[in-house]
């Protein structure tokens, strides 16, 4: 769980091919909370319906090489499409996906 700066609190679950964590660190080549805590310590980047939708940009730098990624938050208590829910009575989905921009997988040092 992290929180960003307008205190909103944003699960990163382990979720399933679809969302989460095994959506993204097998496909994306993400396997740190540090990448997807680092993103969100911070404002969204970009929001969409009704805030609802975040995206937190981030950039991951080593040795001179940098790496721009994305972490996609959904801030409800269920998906887009309603076929998840998030558990809980304040419960939100949080992180559905993240990926670095201009890449098929990310480099393994970003994390």
């Amino acid at each position: 769980m992290q929180t960003d700066w307008d205190s909103r609190r944003i699960p990163t679950r382990t979720g399933n091919s679809e969302l989460g964590w095994q959506h993204f660190s097998r496909p994306h080549g993400i396997t740190s909370c540090r990448l997807i805590n680092a993103a969100l310590n911070g404002k969204p980047d970009k929001l969409s319906d009704q805030q609802r939708n975040l995206e937190y940009w981030g950039s991951a730098i080593k040795n001179g090489r940098q790496v721009d990624f994305v972490v996609k938050v959904r801030y409800a208590r269920t998906t887009d499409d309603g076929r998840y829910e998030a558990p809980g009575a304040k419960g939100k989905v949080g992180v559905i996906t993240a990926y670095c921009r201009g890449m098929q997988k990310c480099p393994s040092w970003v994390n």
